[in-house]
């Protein structure tokens, strides 16, 4: 089993801790909220073992990796120009990159600005769609009125933050289950009927497993989440969404731009994300070399940790393809 080593880099002005293992191909892995490289331990080895050179770094907000103050300096420009600058920094030309939740917009954007870079792209549990007429806040906010949207609730500076980081291991723990396949749903969970009212707080109603965990997830895993949060805080990952809007202005050159590089979607059944059949068909207009989309039974959001051994061997089919 290939070591995993660590090590900071420069790259567009942050100095990004990163973790790695392999050598051959470069494949980058890009985390999501609220995780760190760690998300990606299952699938570091395997890549590794199977003659990559696999990089899963802290994005800008996380763990070790810098995290600067202003809101504005986390939009997609910066986060995409991250990997950019990552890639440039291993002294490579190309590479394959990875994204789960946010960070899969992430490795979706980073093949639409730079085809001559990123070769190839899979993302797991959040679908590519094509930027839409009316900016993305604006919708949420008309979708859900007077009840409650995590997305919106993210918006005000200092409010999310002061609830996550009040008691970090129930945090960890109640987003962990809450959003896993532990959770009996289909069809996603983001919907205005039957949301509690905006007033509320993300966490009251969410299930604390306490020392009940699902068999993916550990003590220690909970403990390496909540030491990297301590440190880190949450303000760095919030910022991603208070840019939702911004990216949505910045990105307006791409409206209708396609993804010609080849791509893998892989999300769990029970995800909290909404994917359907129409959101496959939208997702493949713009994604015109999507080769496979594989959905997990009995999985939820936190793909690649609930069920290590099916992602991985997508992953491998997929990179194999290649």
């Amino acid at each position: 089993m290939a070591d995993i080593q660590h090590r900071s880099i420069q790259t567009n002005g942050i100095q990004m801790h990163i973790a790695e293992a392999g050598k051959g191909p470069l494949v980058v892995l890009c985390h999501g909220f609220p995780e760190s490289w760690y998300s990606w331990r299952h699938q570091i080895h395997a890549l590794a073992d199977a003659g990559y050179h696999v990089v899963a770094p802290d994005q800008r907000g996380y763990g070790s990796s810098d995290a600067p103050e202003p809101i504005g300096d986390y939009t997609i420009l910066h986060l995409t120009g991250d990997i950019v600058g990552l890639v440039a920094a291993l002294g490579e030309e190309q590479a394959v990159i990875i994204g789960h939740d946010w960070g899969s917009p992430v490795a979706w954007n980073s093949a639409l600005f730079r085809p001559d870079i990123f070769r190839a792209v899979a993302s797991l549990s959040v679908p590519f769609g094509d930027r839409g007429p009316v900016a993305p806040m604006t919708a949420m906010r008309a979708a859900f009125g007077d009840r409650f949207f995590y997305q919106i609730y993210f918006q005000t500076p200092g409010v999310a933050e002061h609830e996550l980081q009040h008691n970090i291991p129930v945090t960890m723990r109640k987003m962990l289950f809450g959003a896993s396949g532990a959770i009996e749903r289909s069809g996603g969970s983001f919907r205005s009927t039957g949301a509690p009212p905006a007033s509320s707080y993300m966490l009251e109603a969410m299930p604390d497993p306490g020392n009940d965990l699902p068999s993916w997830l550990t003590p220690d895993d909970i403990d390496f989440y909540v030491k990297a949060f301590e440190g880190s805080g949450f303000r760095g990952g919030l910022n991603w969404y208070r840019n939702i809007n911004r990216n949505w202005e910045l990105t307006a050159t791409f409206q209708g731009k396609k993804i010609n590089q080849p791509a893998l979607f892989v999300a769990g059944e029970r995800d909290v994300v909404p994917f359907n059949s129409d959101a496959e068909a939208r997702m493949r207009q713009s994604v015109t070399d999507l080769r496979e989309v594989i959905m997990l039974p009995g999985v939820g959001h936190w793909t690649q940790q609930e069920a290590p051994e099916a992602v991985n061997s997508a992953l491998l089919k997929f990179l194999g393809s290649l």
